[in-house]
């Protein structure tokens, strides 16, 4: 099964890596999707994002990265997956992504399979680590090295 994982990834986080890794223990097919949302001030760029995310997965065949602008289904049906896959960290982010999921399957009949996070992740968002880091904050445990790295440079 080909599924694709969506986010702004911005920055990745050891969240998002956990439940890309989890799905491509699953599934045969993974696209990570990285937004390009015009309107959003991003720390990195587009392709900055998906360069990083790259460097990750290069020693993972079934792990591809794409960015895409637009909606989110008409990527999906281009990239001709099976599924869309959102990862969950709590209740609040359920109740946006169910309408999101609902909203996906009127518009083109995709199914949304929800992961939940890992109890150690279920906190984590790129937001917090981009708070936390504009502080001086220790994010060394929140993000993996190569993204340590590129924030030490923002």
């Amino acid at each position: 099964m080909k599924i694709l994982i969506p986010g702004s990834f911005d920055p990745p986080t050891n969240g998002h890596i956990d439940v890309i890794n989890r799905c491509a223990d699953i599934f045969s097919d993974i696209v990570v999707g990285v937004v390009v949302n015009p309107s959003k001030d991003s720390l990195f760029s587009p392709e900055e994002r998906s360069s990083i995310l790259e460097e990750i997965y290069e020693n993972k065949n079934n792990v591809k990265v794409e960015s895409f602008e637009g909606l989110l289904v008409d990527f999906a049906t281009s990239q001709s997956v099976d599924a869309i896959v959102k990862g969950l960290r709590a209740m609040t982010d359920f109740d946006y992504e169910f309408q999101m999921a609902q909203a996906n399957s009127t518009l083109k009949g995709f199914e949304t399979i929800f992961i939940p996070s890992s109890p150690e992740y279920g906190y984590l968002s790129s937001s917090m680590v981009k708070e936390i880091h504009s502080y001086g904050g220790d994010i060394s445990s929140l993000v993996p090295k190569n993204v340590l790295e590129k924030m030490k440079n923002v």
